[in-house]
C-alpha cells in the first residue's frame, strides 16, 4: 500500500527526512484517523510539505499506542524524539501532543526525493492511503 504523509512545512521534517535524520514519521491524534491500522512494514509512505511530494521512505516496522496519558506522551517522546527529527524541539511538541490519546510511530527506510503532485479530495486531510500513488499523481 502507499500513503501520502501531508506535512506541515513550518516543521521542516522532509529534508530531515532526505538526510537521515529522521527515522520515525509519528501521527499523534485523539481519534484513530488514517493510518491507523492501516500501514504495515513493506508500504511506502510519500511526503507531501507544500505543492509537491517531494520524498518517499519504505517502512520497516510500525507501531501503535492508544488510551495513552500525559505522562505516557513524555515518555514516547523522550524515547523516540530524537528519531523523529523533533529532539531539538522535544518541549515544544510535548504541548502540542500531551493530551493526544492515540500515537503511531512507523520507521522509516531508504528515503529518496521525489517531486510530483497530486490530487487531494479533502483538502483537509492530513494522510492519505492508496493502493498505488500513481492513481492520485497529476
Amino acid at each position: 500500500m502507499h500513503h501520502i504523509a501531508i506535512m506541515r512545512q513550518s516543521w521542516n521534517l522532509t529534508s530531515r527526512i532526505l538526510s537521515g535524520e529522521k527515522k520515525i514519521e509519528s501521527r499523534w491524534y485523539n481519534t484513530r484517523y488514517a493510518p491507523w491500522d492501516r500501514i504495515h512494514a513493506g508500504d511506502i509512505v510519500f511526503f507531501k510539505e507544500g505543492k509537491y511530494v517531494t520524498a518517499k521512505a519504505g517502512v520497516s516496522k510500525v507501531m501503535q499506542f492508544d488510551s495513552l496519558n500525559e505522562k505516557e506522551v513524555k515518555e514516547l517522546l523522550d524515547r523516540y524524539a530524537e528519531d523523529d527529527g523533533i529532539g531539538d524541539r522535544k518541549d515544544y511538541f510535548f504541548q502540542l501532543f500531551k493530551n493526544k490519546k492515540y500515537c503511531i510511530l512507523m520507521f522509516l527506510s531508504n528515503p529518496k526525493e521525489v517531486k510530483f503532485s497530486i490530487k487531494k479530495k479533502s483538502p483537509m486531510a492530513s494522510w492519505i492511503c492508496v493502493d498505488d500513488v500513481k492513481s492520485i499523481r497529476t
